[in-house]
């Protein structure tokens, strides 16, 4: 059957065989879903014995899986390695349908979702539409530190990071190598231990032997931290332990340290009572995020107040305020743990809820009650570097070799194709055993770390020219 609307024309079959359940879609509840993250895949898988019509709507035509996206960014995986097409992984749910488009605004009155090219009409919606890097009120400070969200984003650290070893190859002055191998990572949570571990094993171990004129293992790497330890979530004997773990890997960790100013040439921090300036001239965020701004757009529409963050806030269903219909879930929704905090902005907390709101779904349809939404925290795990880690689970916390084997077991699983999680796998393995990363190349546009009239090879062709 096909079905024009809305300026999309779509092909639904109204039949099948061996037993498949099959729905007449044009006259089912429609339940639109924005974004294909975490949060916004598991809702639509969740709901695919279910007879409601679904619409996955995003701006990217595939999800992303973000926790490893550091791992791209430092050359140990591919972005094809961690990203799966959409369409691909819905294929085969019927009741699916995957439509590419920017979603704009939101008229909740007309139950209508506002794309930059059209309209979708839904009777549910789900807005999953995640996060953002989050500067705290300096976006000036975003094209000189980086932060790590997108594929593109992980492509432009990798290549900050490999040309400020280039750029150091070129250099006579050692004043200005020591710059360019200077590196500082803002923030301490997971993903600035993960990429200052990653960039240390790159300085030592994987561009060993790779360079005439300098020492990769010179590399100076200082992550900056604004509270009294790394890893604030985790308790604090494991976040001694990762801090002893990333210095032995001689990454120098700043705790108490506060960014006052980041520059194109260098940093300004506060650190005890004093300032001090920091010669660098790649400079990574991992400090903090920020709601999408489409939450600002759905709490304007449903006429409540975000969060300092943008997060909307949620009911104990995950329901929007005098909205029953309509659902924030993951990094864009406000929802606050039994102790009144907002939840994390972390994958599991984003797949949970969307199974919620799938079994609140079906329960609706069934008539009967469902429970207000309760995290179950499985645990939390962070990766410093080769055979060091460390997790919660449950009561239980580990570290070392067993965190970082379990760290390797768990986010394999959670990978959504089965094909990615044997191409990781493999690909692990043989960095493993080689510490070769064959995904350390530079593409698109180069970062330019000095001004071209300064390279000393240009210096010593102009001398021998005049």
């Amino acid at each position: 059957m096909a079905i024009h609307r809305m300026g999309f024309s779509i092909l639904i079959p109204t039949t099948s065989s061996g037993g498949n359940r099959s729905f007449a879609m044009d006259n089912l509840e429609h339940v639109v879903i924005i974004g294909g993250g975490f949060g916004g895949l598991y809702a639509a898988q969740s709901l695919q014995r279910t007879p409601l019509r679904v619409t996955l709507v995003d701006r990217r035509n595939f999800h992303l899986f973000q926790p490893l996206l550091y791992q791209v960014a430092t050359g140990s995986l591919s972005s094809a390695n961690i990203a799966a097409p959409l369409r691909s992984i819905l294929k085969r749910q019927k009741n699916a349908e995957v439509l590419m488009g920017q979603v704009e605004d939101f008229d909740l009155e007309r139950r209508q979702v506002i794309l930059s090219d059209g309209r979708i009409d839904y009777d549910t919606l789900i807005v999953a539409a995640g996060a953002e890097h989050f500067y705290f009120g300096n976006d000036q400070w975003a094209p000189l530190a980086p932060g790590l969200k997108t594929l593109e984003d992980a492509g432009e650290i990798r290549a900050r990071i490999l040309t400020a070893f280039e750029a150091a190859e070129r250099e006579a002055d050692p004043r200005r190598v020591c710059e360019l191998l200077t590196f500082v990572i803002v923030g301490g949570g997971p993903t600035g231990v993960e990429l200052a571990g990653a960039l240390a094993d790159i300085a030592q171990s994987a561009l060993r032997g790779e360079f005439r004129s300098i020492d990769p293992a010179d590399a100076k790497i200082i992550l900056i931290e604004g509270s009294d330890r790394i890893l604030p979530p985790f308790p604090e004997k494991l976040s001694a332990r990762a801090q002893r773990d990333l210095q032995d890997f001689q990454v120098q960790v700043w705790t108490d340290a506060r960014v006052m100013d980041i520059r194109p040439h260098g940093v300004t921090v506060s650190r005890n009572g004093q300032t001090q300036e920091i010669a660098t001239r790649t400079i990574l965020w991992g400090a903090g995020v920020k709601a999408s701004p489409l939450g600002k757009q759905l709490a304007q529409a449903a006429g409540v107040e975000t969060d300092r963050a943008g997060r909307v806030p949620v009911g104990p269903n995950l329901s929007i305020a005098n909205h029953p219909e309509v659902f924030a879930i993951g990094d864009l929704a406000n929802c606050p743990d039994q102790q009144g905090k907002p939840l994390p902005g972390v994958a599991p907390v984003a797949m949970q809820q969307g199974r919620y709101v799938a079994k609140l779904l079906r329960d609706r349809r069934r008539g009967t009650d469902t429970k207000p939404f309760v995290y179950r925290d499985r645990g939390t795990m962070a990766t410093i570097g080769r055979n060091r880690a460390v997790a919660t689970i449950g009561r239980t916390q580990l570290s070392g070799r067993l965190a970082w084997l379990t760290w390797l077991f768990v986010h394999l699983m959670f990978i959504v194709t089965f094909e990615n999680r044997v191409l990781i796998m493999l690909r692990w393995a043989w960095i493993y055993v080689t510490r070769h990363r064959s995904a350390c190349l530079i593409l698109g546009r180069v970062a330019k770390l000095q001004p071209e009239s300064e390279h000393p090879l240009r210096k010593e062709h102009e001398a021998v020219s005049s």
